[in-house]
């Protein structure tokens, strides 16, 4: 049985192969030579973003490459980048790659994430930018996020009495967990504020379980051979973790019907008055799947660019005392930093985005594919090709920044025309939808702790800088900082 499933799943690819060369003929973008079978998957070491930079450097920003039975194309330039996203290219590469690893923990391509460019995708985008993210809701939870950091700064200060040393990793992971599902579910899972403490260590063994398989690759998806096999286990992983997911998500969901139907500011409550007006569209597997992308999107994008941010404020004491001043003149010293000073401080904004440009939580934007033929660069590229671009390549790219493996914020007092340039919150139609909360959030708690808190390194030596690549780039290190709170700002905590 596995040698006959191996002869059809070889039968396959040749097929796909032949019609791949057939359809593209002699005008498909360069690439280096491929190996029967696994294609360029030799070839492709971590990091992953380093590695595609240095072959593009030989084929060039528009490259084609050959995961397993997948083709690939690379893009490392802004015009190459905006060549995808804009106008009718936009529209073909509108689709992410169905592939088994996503498959399972996006409800059978139900979700915002990984739903294919059509009615549903378009309904699930229309509700999260105009209910669930819009300006006026996110000025309406303001006081939730601002509560959040203050309970968070008011622990700092407890802790730092005994101990001036602080792992800033957890506490940026718990901030944003709880910030994320107070706004979702109305609950806290995480740290001195939870209510049911064994539901809360469900949760966390939960997240902590996807969040792994999130970061593993899936060999699977470019040989689906191997796959059909079960080598490495981990789709069967998946399948299993999803039943966890799946029966805490329909928990909460009838935790909240229980309690009525108001539009409490609760972003499931919200849905679920959306349900009653349209059952057909928002199901209750529609709803969960809204829930674990904000879930998993809302969390580790803010809580690794903190974390990042304040690594390089800490290696540069003078930009971390810029900010101090700024929001010194900015806000009054009888209160704490509020979301709508956000817009007077300009060098803390500067900041984010120079971290963000340097270390954006996906070097690799999450990949799309193309529904047609399509050209880029001159070239053609058949349907089924899935595009990559290179984020981290461009965001450092010599010819586009000047010194652009320098810390230098105030680069950001001139506005980046080239919107193509700076890619950390994705671009084009799938671009991010929860860009201003994300940079509310980080802006907000950034600026409070530099705010009510002096910081140190711990000893002489810098930050290490060292990046762990998965599919984000997050610190190999944790981040350790010692802190002590200012005289003047404690009465405004406790």
């Amino acid at each position: 049985m596995v040698e006959r499933n191996a002869f059809i799943s070889l039968i396959i690819f040749t097929l796909a192969l032949i019609i791949f060369k057939k359809r593209s003929k002699s005008n498909l973008p360069p690439g280096p030579l491929s190996l029967p079978i696994v294609g360029h998957l030799h070839l492709l070491k971590q990091p992953l973003h380093e590695t595609l930079l240095n072959l593009s450097h030989k084929f060039g920003p528009v490259m084609l490459l050959r995961f397993g039975i997948r083709p690939v194309v690379v893009v490392t330039s802004p015009s190459a980048v905006e060549e995808c996203f804009t106008k009718t290219n936009d529209i073909v590469f509108a689709n992410r790659p169905l592939m088994p690893s996503v498959k399972h923990i996006n409800y059978n391509y139900t979700t915002m994430g990984a739903a294919p460019y059509g009615d549903l995708w378009r309904a699930l985008r229309r509700v999260a930018a105009s209910e669930l993210l819009s300006t006026a809701r996110l000025d309406a939870t303001t006081h939730l996020r601002e509560h959040e950091v203050k309970l968070m700064c008011r622990k700092l200060i407890k802790q730092s009495s005994h101990d001036q040393v602080v792992d800033l990793k957890c506490w940026f992971r718990d901030l944003l967990n709880n910030i994320t599902t107070m706004a979702l579910m109305g609950k806290r899972y995480h740290g001195d504020h939870v209510g049911d403490k064994k539901h809360a260590l469900e949760f966390q063994n939960i997240m902590g379980e996807l969040f792994k398989l999130l970061h593993t690759q899936n060999i699977g998806d470019f040989l689906p051979v191997l796959g059909w096999l079960g080598v490495g286990g981990l789709e069967k992983k998946m399948i299993a973790l999803m039943k966890k997911v799946d029966k805490f998500l329909e928990g909460v969901i009838e935790e909240r019907r229980s309690l009525g139907s108001c539009d409490s500011g609760i972003m499931v409550d919200k849905l679920l008055l959306l349900q009653q007006e349209q059952p057909d569209l928002y199901t209750d597997q529609i709803i969960k799947g809204l829930i674990l992308i904000m879930l998993i999107a809302g969390t580790e994008t803010p809580y690794l660019t903190l974390e990042w941010s304040m690594s390089l404020l800490l290696n540069n004491p003078n930009a971390m005392e810029t900010i101090k001043n700024e929001i010194n003149t900015h806000v009054s010293f009888d209160r704490l930093l509020q979301e709508s000073d956000l817009g007077k401080l300009s060098y803390l904004q500067n900041v984010i985005n120079e971290s963000l440009r340097l270390y954006p939580t996906l070097p690799l934007l999450f990949p799309r594919e193309a529904s047609e033929d399509v050209t880029l660069g001159g070239y053609s590229v058949p349907p089924g090709t899935m595009l990559m671009v290179n984020a981290w390549a461009i965001q450092r790219d010599p010819v586009l920044w000047d010194e652009p493996n320098k810390f230098m914020p105030e680069r950001f007092d001139r506005i980046v025309e080239d919107k193509y340039k700076m890619l950390a919150f994705s671009v084009g139609r799938r671009g991010c939808p929860g860009t201003n909360l994300g940079y509310r959030i980080i802006g907000l708690a950034l600026g409070t702790l530099i705010q009510v808190f002096d910081w140190e390194r711990i000893g002489a030596e810098e930050v290490g800088m060292t990046a762990y690549y998965g599919l984000s780039m997050a610190k190999l290190k944790a981040l350790q900082a010692a802190c002590k709170p200012r005289s003047n700002m404690i009465t405004h905590i406790l």
